[in-house]
């Protein structure tokens, strides 16, 4: 109906090649257009000056030997000063910008490793900004902006990759349980240690209040009882200590069986030799 009454409608973010006679014209603004068809006025086709992306897989080869799939987000649009260059310069666009990608991704990628890869991905996409922009303003359109928006390596590499860092993980939590249970067992030793210590200290301060309380009461003793000895006192106070004992483990109900000599001349002997025990811890200890 339009070309009935001569007149064309451009839309908004549109514009639309006018040609007479099959030569460029004129590039027709958003709106509504008188195209004379028939002094040989025509439209030719239409340019959108939207913004528009193009998603590119490229599969590449690292610098250690690892195939990869880089996938590059290109965003770009027509420029309306250069619309008829646009569209008359390419007949296919994307075409036209994923050659150019390829390019540049196989020309950078194989000089890293996969790891420098997956680092430098805005380093890619920068050189493939830059070569697709000085290559496509020539023909009318303008570059926004290039993502590289992921690096694809091959699922048995992704496996592998997991895998090295799994055990590189569970060797670092080997390391730590090490050096904690070693740190706990040092930590045991020296309280060993220490309790070993204060247990000694305790054990001579017994001895030594036991030989300072032997002393008191043979003291005592001979002062009371005039005509003994130190010796008399002692075996005394000895023998005593000894029924004392025989009489505490008869009496404990879950204690071992002690077997010694005993007999009136086994009880001289023993007061002897626990006499003769006890001297020697007060000279040790004095």
């Amino acid at each position: 109906m339009g070309n009935l009454f001569c007149c064309v409608q451009v839309d908004q973010s549109t514009v639309a090649m006018k040609e007479r006679f099959g030569k460029f014209q004129d590039v027709l603004e958003p709106g509504c257009h008188c195209m004379p068809w028939f002094l040989g006025s025509q439209v030719a086709g239409h340019l959108s000056l939207r913004l528009q992306q193009l998603d590119v897989r490229c599969e590449t080869k690292t610098k250690d030997n690892v195939f990869v799939n880089v996938v590059a987000s290109i965003q770009y649009r027509a420029i309306a000063e250069k619309a008829n260059d646009a569209f008359y310069r390419l007949s296919n666009t994307r075409t036209q910008i994923q050659a150019y990608v390829f390019d540049v991704i196989r020309a950078s990628v194989p000089k890293l490793n996969l790891d420098d890869a997956f680092e430098q991905k805005n380093e890619i996409a920068k050189a493939v900004e830059e070569e697709l922009e000085k290559a496509m303003s020539a023909y009318g359109y303008e570059i926004v902006q290039t993502l590289i928006v992921d690096i694809e390596p091959d699922e048995h590499v992704k496996r592998a990759m997991n895998e090295i860092n799994a055990a590189a993980r569970l060797r670092v939590a080997a390391n730590e349980k090490a050096e904690a249970e070693k740190i706990l067992q040092i930590k045991r030793a020296e309280g060993e240690a220490e309790a070993k210590y204060l247990s000694g200290m305790g054990i001579a301060r017994q001895r030594q209040a036991i030989v300072d309380g032997l002393r008191d009461s043979v003291l005592g003793f001979s002062v009371n009882v005039p005509g003994t000895t130190a010796k008399d006192v002692m075996d005394m106070v000895l023998v005593t200590q000894y029924f004392d004992t025989m009489k505490e483990i008869g009496a404990a109900s879950k204690s071992s069986a002690v077997f010694i000599p005993h007999g009136p001349g086994a009880v001289r002997d023993v007061a002897t030799q626990i006499r003769d025990g006890l001297l020697q811890a007060s000279a040790s200890s004095s």
